[in-house]
């Protein structure tokens, strides 16, 4: 009578010293405790459980951006920019009226600093140290950076609280980087507007270019999913009635931001689910050249005549 040969422990795939019986339940490759990762169903290990995060699609909104927007990362971004801005505007001016003493608000607004005469919208004039310059002189970054620019601490506030409320809400519904493209569009967007129909020697800057780009997309984006939007039209409203009344605010720079920011959200918001991302990187794209080519004109004509 033969006797069986002694029969071999299994080890672990990844550690071979170590005799284990327990096996993934994924590849059924023997595991040691240090290996082995809970899944729903005994154990897994860890290149299985690798493969299966992979494998897993990402979390989406419904208008097919990242569910990192609800962090809010872009917005705070946002904010932190336009306060370092407004610190760096503090820091140079010399005549101690970049926090207030401006003529808005009853002198509440500040006046124009080193910083905010090199980056507001203006169109062609004499700076103040004696050269000529302007977005028909070729300064065509004024028209993005002017967003980021204020008058005095208490024309920052008021646009930050603003970018608060609304940057949160939206950035949570589009994702981090379909907010950040409605923001900075809709800021262009009223930088154009502004550049098109103010004077060409009158300097202008301010987020709220963007700020009321995102009182239109709020509307575009709660009526796309069926929400009521009777709590944001009295707001927005009282913001309409705000710019038209108040001496000193550019009427064209909110209104201009507020019909390209509700255009963005149109394109974000409606987009085909089919073609989602390619509809809408095409729209914007659209909407930014238009732009450019409203600009290009208001150039033509300023130095035409």
């Amino acid at each position: 009578m033969s006797e069986s040969p002694p029969t071999t422990a299994p080890v672990c795939y990844r550690h071979p010293g170590r005799e284990t019986y327990v096996r993934c339940t994924r590849c059924d490759r023997p595991i040691c405790p240090d290996c082995m990762r809970d899944a729903s169903v005994g154990f897994q290990c860890p290149e299985c459980v690798s493969e299966g995060r992979r494998s897993v699609r990402p979390a989406r909104t419904a208008f097919g951006g990242g569910a990192a927007g609800r962090r809010g990362y872009v917005t705070k971004a946002l904010i932190a920019l336009n306060v370092l801005v407004m610190l760096l505007s503090i820091a140079s001016d010399r005549g101690g009226d970049a926090v207030a003493g401006g003529t808005g608000f009853g002198g509440l607004l500040g006046g124009g600093t080193p910083v905010t005469n090199w980056g507001a919208v203006l169109g062609y004039a004499i700076l103040p140290n004696g050269t000529i310059g302007g977005i028909a002189d070729g300064q065509w970054y004024r028209l993005v950076t002017a967003m980021f620019l204020h008058y005095g601490v208490l024309h920052l506030l008021l646009n930050m609280w603003g970018l608060w409320l609304l940057g949160r809400a939206l950035e949570a519904q589009l994702g981090p980087l379909r907010f950040a493209a409605l923001y900075l569009v809709s800021g262009f967007g009223g930088n154009v507007a502004a550049y098109l129909l103010t004077e060409q020697n009158r300097p202008t800057a301010g987020a709220s270019t963007a700020i009321f780009g995102l009182f239109a997309a709020v509307i575009v984006i709660e009526r796309r999913m069926g929400r009521d939007i009777s709590q944001f039209l009295p707001v927005l409203v009282i913001n309409l009635v705000f710019t038209l009344t108040v001496p000193g605010i550019s009427i064209p720079g909110h209104l201009g931001g507020l019909v390209v920011g509700g255009l963005m959200a149109l394109v974000l918001a409606y987009a085909p689910r089919s073609r989602r991302t390619l509809v809408q990187v095409a729209g914007g794209a659209v909407i930014v050249v238009a732009l450019l080519g409203l600009a290009l004109v208001r150039t033509a004509v300023i130095l035409g005549g």
